[in-house]
């Protein structure tokens, strides 16, 4: 028996390009990114920052709490009492045990409120608490 061969020209046959694998390519490194992202949790309220010459700049995991000129706690876009503070960074640190805390403060706030809001973080196990300030420009 002859076995059959196909003699078509290489000319006459479609030129597509699949690009299913490339589009699911895609999609897999967009969820990648997506998941090894580390977002900044803010705290949600606009306030004047003191400033400062001694700026350092903090790594990430960090947790903003902020502090406004009347008093008010914010934690995540929220207002938070100061008596709910302490389980806000209890649950914080379950999620994030090597978390920080960046107080944020506005200029004209108490000092009370801000010593509060130090404190419930302390007394929830956080040890690395920061207050945010602004750069001192030259």
């Amino acid at each position: 028996m002859k076995s059959l061969r196909y003699t078509r020209s290489r000319a006459s046959r479609p030129r597509d390009v699949n690009l299913t694998p490339l589009i699911d390519m895609v999609f897999i490194l967009l969820i990648f990114f997506l998941v090894t992202t580390s977002f900044v949790r803010e705290s949600g309220v606009d306030v004047r920052k003191p400033s400062a010459r001694t700026v350092t700049t903090k790594e990430k995991n960090n947790l903003m709490v902020g502090v406004t000129e009347e008093g008010r706690v914010y934690i995540e876009g929220r207002v938070v009492d100061i008596r709910s503070v302490r389980a806000r960074m209890e649950r914080f640190l379950a999620e994030m045990p090597e978390g920080s805390v960046v107080v944020v403060a506005d200029r004209a706030s108490r000092t009370g409120a801000i010593v509060q809001v130090i404190d419930a973080c302390r007394l929830a196990g956080v040890t690395n608490i920061s207050l945010a300030a602004d750069k001192v420009r030259p």
